[in-house]
């Protein structure tokens, strides 16, 4: 049974209060281990909202020169080995216009912000109208430093790259037309969500909006051309140039220029892309990441593209409906697959996950997230429990309070992490059983083993389901027979100690609450 915690205060990832500074042996350490683990954690932070609140606090316009180093210090002492800031790249006047004009976009941005003002909207981050970061945020040399400030740290960098589509103020609207889906009055006319009149200096011609099959066009973008070779030509340059001011791109929509899909749409056959691309950066730069957000099932096809990591919605859907039997067998799929899959709560795109799951289901799905094989993908003001999805048009937040029960689990959890065995160890699934018969509350767990070099033990079960249930659970580990272990929980305070050989024989009896779960080490 899950026991209280104690509770710590000041864990808040991005409190102000906290100002943690790592010790020169610290930062040296973390040095020598830069060698990136198996299973990694990321930290996405919503740059242009970050730097709002800096500036505040200062009585100026913040950079990214102004980016405290206790702040990263304190991303790093949570064992944090990226960093993906959010929206550093320039946008325009016409995207932020756009963003100002849309009703529908209006009241998104009002729910979020009672106090809204014009200033607060600066135009979506993925309306990119060049690939420099913006003048307003210190420019890339100012991008230059952060990243250094980063690698001392033995943090990685991780930015945007939004293949599909521009910013319709993008210099190649102008210069390069026919680097874009054009239209005529007809496509105007009878699709007006999916076309535009675009002013130019040389004449105003009709675009496509960026989009994807399922849905209406993106207002505040332009559709790139994957049918034309010059095209796809210079977003290769573009993202190998990328590629030399930081250390991994997370590839927006990357499923949508994939040749079928991308013919699906627009009815064009597509240059392919992702494959040569990704050779050509990391003939370059050899340890370059990149990570899909990908949908619709497609996470294998980008992974054999040469992508390190796809995202994983399936997972996140199955946890949010709630039921652990499509949970567990998501859990089937090999390690080849499993360990190239980016797993999150929450993300810029998805509802805060506080509202989405609820305090003992969030901890639960928590922990079959987190402690699963893959890369570990958090969001600033998760661990807090904010409630207020805030939309890439915005650059301001609004102020609300920490959940502190929650702010101590993910402290906790993140201290956890930390531990090798979870950044190296083997990961194997395990068979929870019937504990009598005619209980079928066996199949609400999940459980999970992870076992280090160092011969480590850690026991994962989470009784994933809104009652309490009971199971047995057989140790894999027949080394252990005959011995009287000790079962201590990392997450909380409780701890057994029971017979090696009942364990591996009978196994172990489990009784938890509804949404319950342990991290047991296994010691002798």
């Amino acid at each position: 049974m899950r026991q209280k915690r104690k509770n710590l205060k000041n864990c808040d990832i991005n409190s102000k209060s906290i100002r943690t500074n790592l010790t020169t042996e610290i930062r040296q350490n973390r040095k020598k281990t830069m060698k990136q683990p198996l299973y990694s954690s990321l930290y996405q932070i919503n740059t242009r909202v970050w730097l709002t609140e800096i500036s505040g606090q200062l009585g100026r316009k913040a950079t990214l020169d102004d980016i405290p180093d206790s702040e990263l210090d304190h991303l790093a002492s949570l064992g944090f080995d990226w960093i993906w800031f959010l929206s550093v790249w320039t946008t325009g006047e016409m995207g932020r216009r756009i963003s100002r004009m849309m009703p529908e976009w209006r009241q998104d941005y009002e729910k979020t912000l009672p106090d809204l003002r014009e200033q607060d909207i600066a135009g979506s981050g993925f309306a990119i109208a060049d690939y420099r970061v913006h003048p307003d945020l210190g420019g890339d040399e100012a991008l230059k430093r952060l990243r250094a400030r980063l690698q001392k740290r033995g943090m990685k960098l991780m930015l945007d790259f939004v293949p599909n589509h521009m910013g319709p103020d993008h210099p190649w609207v102008e210069e390069h037309p026919e680097f874009f889906i054009n239209g005529n009055e007809t496509d105007l006319e009878q699709n007006p969500q999916n076309y535009t009149r675009v002013k130019r200096k040389q004449g105003d011609l009709v675009f496509a909006y960026g989009r994807d099959p399922y849905f209406s066009g993106w207002p505040d973008t332009v559709q790139l051309d994957y049918s034309n070779p010059d095209a796809a030509k210079a977003m290769k340059q573009e993202l190998v140039r990328i590629a030399g001011q930081c250390d991994g791109v997370r590839c927006d929509m990357a499923m949508l220029i994939l040749p079928d899909v991308f013919e699906r749409t627009w009815g064009r056959k597509a240059q392919p892309f992702w494959n040569e691309t990704i050779k050509t950066v990391r003939a370059k730069s050899p340890d370059f990441c990149f990570m899909a957000e990908v949908y619709w099932d497609m996470e294998w096809d980008l992974q054999q593209l040469g992508f390190d990591y796809a995202y994983d919605k399936r997972l996140y859907d199955r946890l949010h409906e709630g039921h652990a039997k499509p949970v567990r067998e998501h859990f089937y799929a090999g390690l080849d697959y499993q360990n190239k899959l980016a797993r999150f709560l929450e993300n810029h795109d998805e509802p805060r996950a506080t509202l989405a799951f609820g305090q003992s289901k969030h901890e639960a799905a928590a922990i079959i997230t987190y402690l699963s094989p893959g890369l570990r993908f958090f969001h600033q003001g998760q661990s807090e429990g904010r409630k207020k999805r805030i939309s890439p048009h915005l650059v301001r937040a609004p102020k609300e309070p920490v959940i502190e029960e929650l702010q101590q689990f993910y402290f906790n959890l993140l201290a956890v992490l930390k531990n090798p065995v979870f950044r190296n160890g083997k990961w194997q699934l395990l068979q929870a059983e019937q504990a009598w018969d005619g209980n079928s509350s066996w199949d609400s767990y999940l459980v999970f083993s992870w076992e280090g070099t160092d011969e480590k033990r850690i026991l994962v079960t989470v009784n994933y389901a809104p009652y309490q249930s009971q199971c047995y659970v057989r140790l894999p580990y027949a080394e252990l027979s005959g011995h009287t272990l000790c079962l201590r929980d990392m997450m909380g305070e409780t701890f057994f100690d029971r017979h090696g050989s009942e364990l591996i024989s009978g196994g172990l009896y489990l009784d938890m609450p509804a949404w319950g779960y342990h991290v047991f080490e296994i010691g002798l």
